[in-house]
């Protein structure tokens, strides 16, 4: 897993912090599918990447700038996860940084619902109304494929209010 977050990062940030934080992302998702305890989480990102993770959100807000990054952004975004109670408290957490906002909420977004399980249907049936139906598609394959379990594909759009 480590390997191909490694070969994917390389085409588009091809430099060894980039990768690092693909990395570190990617191994924080696996973690929580694994059912790590968040501690657990913390704790192998600092040892295997360095990431100090010890800071919390309200330490962080007041000097935190825009910082696109992999250093200055996939460290708040995993602490953004590690503070949450629930997916939607998550993204608010990463959004609440402000900065690199999209970039925040959607590594700590990736993180949170392989921790917390599915997206909520109320959040997939906002994002469903705003994208392209072949966007969508794409999203239902890719869960198909590799989130059997997954229930977006569920929502009809007679659902979406």
């Amino acid at each position: 897993m480590l390997e191909t977050a490694k070969r994917s990062a390389e085409v588009t940030h091809n430099h060894a912090e980039g990768i690092k934080g693909a990395q570190a992302t990617a191994l924080a998702i696996f973690m929580a599918r694994q059912r790590a305890r968040k501690e657990e989480i913390r704790q192998e990102i600092q040892g295997r990447f360095g990431y100090d993770l010890q800071c919390t959100l309200e330490e962080i807000r007041p000097s935190y700038q825009f910082n696109e990054t992999c250093q200055g952004t996939v460290p708040k975004a995993i602490i953004a996860f590690l503070e949450a109670k629930d997916f939607e408290d998550a993204l608010r957490n990463a959004i609440s940084l402000g900065g690199d906002a999209d970039t925040l909420a959607a590594i700590t977004g990736s993180i949170a619902e392989a921790y917390f399980g599915e997206v909520p249907v109320d959040i997939v049936q906002f994002v469903k109304k705003k994208i392209p139906t072949q966007l969508w598609q794409v999203i239902e394959e890719f869960n198909q494929k590799f989130i059997p379990s997954h229930t977006c594909s569920e929502i009809q759009p007679n659902q979406i209010a």
